[in-house]
């Protein structure tokens, strides 16, 4: 009985680089799971977890920054405690706050897309600081619309009150976190892939 050898064809190291860049991001967007703050009116705590998907859009670009939290909610859907409170498992995925993770890797395409202006990466230090901003201001609106609507139909909330839970004590820390982001960007010691 023979055997029969073929060769393989090496990935590409830009592919290797671009998914090992976005697998880190996704492992620091797990990481600051611990650092959820309950807030007693809402079922969903404040976290960081946002600013590690604006960087994900920012640096990986639409591409990679989407491949790279579609890495962090399958860990979280096999049960790694990686989504806030270090929680994991596919219940989450279906909890009242589960329209805020979903909308994650749809911020990370949106701002990719608006930031480089399609998916080959520019360097984002290049890119107007207004654009950078107007980036991030409309992945919030997309994750607080996805979040606050599944909320809303999940717990039969009328909208306002589902805003009023679930957006309007946010908007300080996501300026925060904008802030945060923008200066990450500016201070050009993250290379983009």
């Amino acid at each position: 009985m023979a055997t029969e050898q073929r060769d393989v064809d090496l990935v590409d190291g830009d592919v290797v680089q671009a998914f090992a860049r976005a697998a880190l991001l996704a492992t620091l967007l797990g990481a600051v799971a611990p650092i959820a703050i309950p807030i007693p009116f809402s079922p969903a705590p404040i976290t960081l977890q946002v600013l590690f998907v604006f960087l994900a859009g920012l640096l990986l670009g639409p591409l990679w920054g989407t491949v790279s939290i579609l890495l962090y909610l399958a860990a979280g859907a096999i049960g790694l405690p990686v989504f806030a409170g270090m929680t994991g498992g596919l219940g989450v995925l279906v909890a009242d706050s589960a329209g805020y993770l979903w909308s994650y890797p749809l911020a990370a395409g949106l701002i990719g897309l608006l930031v480089h202006r399609g998916t080959d990466l520019r360097d984002p230090t290049e890119v107007s600081t207004a654009l950078v901003v107007a980036a991030l201001v409309a992945a919030t609106v997309l994750i607080y619309a996805m979040g606050v609507g599944y909320m809303a139909w999940l717990l039969e909330l009328e909208l306002w009150e589902a805003v009023t839970v679930g957006a309007l004590p946010f908007i300080p820390g996501e300026l925060l976190k904008i802030a945060a982001a923008v200066a990450i960007v500016e201070s050009g010691r993250i290379d983009t892939i």
